[in-house]
């Protein structure tokens, strides 16, 4: 259960209202999930934290399902239930199989234990590495 109350669409301000409406708009759908509903509580954070999932998640150098994909790895090494479950549906409707999320999770445990030996052991960085 959320800390806040979600702010459902009927309930919110017009600013709100607007974040809202080109979050719909931009995803194609005719909802707003609970995360937003739950940063529009204060609207300057919602707008901000908006435009900037916009911009990152656009496509660019990386396609679409490459960031979503990153996105999971992220989250599910950070623990956000919701961030993982809320990506791996994305990620799904670009595409995503479950032969690549299985392939995912080992990279990410992967990287979780080599990270922790590395850092455990303290060991310096190769040279050429750096350049």
């Amino acid at each position: 259960m959320a800390l806040v109350t979600l702010i459902e669409y009927a309930d919110a301000s017009a600013e709100v209202r607007s974040v809202y409406d080109d979050i719909m708009k931009t995803r194609k759908v005719d909802w707003v999930n609970n995360f937003w509903k739950a940063l529009a509580h204060d609207p300057v954070l919602l707008r901000r934290t908006w435009q900037q999932v916009k911009e990152v998640m656009a496509p660019g150098a990386l396609d679409p399902l490459v960031k979503e994909m990153v996105y999971i790895a992220v989250s599910a090494t950070n623990g956000c239930e919701y961030c993982t479950y809320s990506h791996t549906a994305s990620a799904r409707k670009q595409g995503m199989s479950d032969a690549m999320l299985m392939e995912l999770m080992a990279v990410v445990g992967l990287a979780n234990a080599t990270n922790r030996l590395t850092n455990g052991l303290r060991v310096e960085v190769d040279e050429r590495f750096r350049s």
